[in-house]
């Protein structure tokens, strides 16, 4: 195991987060909106209002007032319903509390001195945001060193024959003259912030940056689709788990699957939330990720009515009118070529996907890519996943990997990798393409 995870604690990751703003499960689904558009991860932590003002809380008081974490994907899905549809309005003014799915565990309270690797334990059982408490002055050594939180250990030295919740009741252990922490000020460290700081330790990680993710064995293979001939809201009955996306596949000749895109969160996650809604209700899968335009297909758009929340405002001489607006894919952050039109037109939704590069093009990587150059496309993309295609063939899908894949591996005891025909040089080229 690498030396970076035992050498390092939380606290050396918070540096410079801000202070968590709590949303509360009263606000409505429009401001979810505009909180998850501003969030990592594509997604914001829920909470409930605090019951007794004034009281101080502990770490367990806080733990059951967090309701789960509500992402782009489940607003889409919520607003695609026939009743939101319908009144769009009432829909958008819904608290989230009636959209979000309860789940208490994707959040654990830690102490800031908690070793990383004690963190990274928590978030491969399934912890996706750790809640630290800010500082007001940190006085651990150096970094080196912070392998020692106050001259005591904050874990047994057998970690890998403790249990889970002893590993949280570690990682929760208050902490003492090390730090000083301002009451009721925490920040929120995600995966994300976890894979940018290790991304920025790879030679500490030497050898497995340079190894490709099949030899690591990272590709999860268990994976949601649907194919480009059903409709989309099929893809709201897959219930996704992590990372919150379904690929849709397009069958080849050769009875295997090519990926042609996909819904999740992170294609949703600053789009025109209204219009996805409607796509997502009325086109078919492949059409929902080709990106059509206005009137290409023989499911003409409807002329929505006066009331409708998609309707344009324009003011004209100071007079204010309306004009209804049709979907188009650019609404809901496509931005199509002319080849992906024809596409969209034949039977076939891959025609042409060669020449399409919008934005709905999923996020792909070769089982011969290396763990760095992974790394490397999540970051940049601020992608939750990478999908991953054989090497021979294009776009055929064997696998996805996330974050808790690569967290996984990054983590495992290594076994005498040696990167086979792999050179710095190579994988600077591979980021680059």
């Amino acid at each position: 195991m690498a030396s970076v995870f035992i050498y390092h604690v939380v606290g050396d990751l918070t540096v410079g987060k801000p202070e968590l703003a709590e949303f509360y499960e009263t606000e409505t689904v429009e401001a979810a909106i505009k909180a998850i558009g501003e969030s990592t991860e594509c997604g914001i932590p829920v909470w409930k209002k605090k019951t007794h003002v004034g009281i101080i809380e502990n770490g367990e008081m806080r733990q059951q007032r967090f309701v789960g974490i509500l992402n782009s994907f489940d607003i889409v899905a919520f607003l695609a319903k026939s009743d939101c549809l319908e009144d769009q309005d009432k829909a958008m003014k819904t608290p989230v509390s009636q959209v979000i799915v309860p789940n208490n565990s994707l959040l654990k309270q830690v102490d800031p001195g908690t070793r990383l690797i004690d963190a990274l334990e928590m978030m491969k059982q399934g912890v996706r945001r750790l809640l630290v408490p800010k500082s007001v002055v940190w006085k651990g050594m150096s970094k080196r060193f912070s392998i020692l939180y106050n001259g005591k250990w904050l874990k047994n030295m057998d970690a890998s024959n403790s249990s889970s919740n002893n590993l949280i009741a570690n990682a929760n252990r208050p902490s003492s003259s090390s730090t000083t922490s301002v009451r009721d000020k925490f920040c929120c460290l995600s995966r994300e912030d976890v894979i940018r700081f290790l991304i920025g330790c790879l030679g500490a990680l030497a050898p497995l940056p340079l190894s490709s993710i099949s030899s690591l064995g990272v590709i999860n293979p268990n994976y949601s689709s649907i194919e480009a001939s059903v409709p989309a809201i099929e893809a709201t009955l897959k219930a996704p788990g992590d990372p919150s996306a379904i690929a849709v596949l397009e069958p080849t000749s050769e009875d295997q699957y090519k990926i042609i895109g996909e819904i999740s969160a992170s294609k949703l996650w600053k789009c025109d939330y209204l219009a996805a809604a409607w796509a997502l209700a009325n086109l078919s899968a492949g059409q929902f990720v080709m990106g059509v335009e206005d009137n290409v297909t023989p499911r003409s758009f409807p002329d929505y009515s006066a009331n409708s929340t998609l309707r344009e405002n324009n003011t004209v001489n100071g007079v204010g009118s309306t004009r209804p607006r049709k979907f188009c894919s650019r609404s809901i952050g496509f931005n199509p070529s002319s080849p992906c039109l024809a596409a969209s037109r034949s039977p076939s939704f891959g025609t042409g996907r060669s020449m399409y590069r919008g934005r709905s093009t999923p996020l792909t990587c070769k089982i011969t890519s290396s763990l760095a150059a992974v790394m490397a496309q999540m970051l940049s993309h601020r992608a939750t996943h990478v999908w991953v295609t054989e090497d021979e063939s294009d776009d055929v899908l064997v696998g996805v990997v996330g974050y808790a894949d690569i967290l996984v591996a990054v983590t495992k005891q290594p076994a005498a990798l040696t990167p086979a025909n792999r050179t710095y040089e190579g994988f600077a080229t591979e980021i680059q393409s």
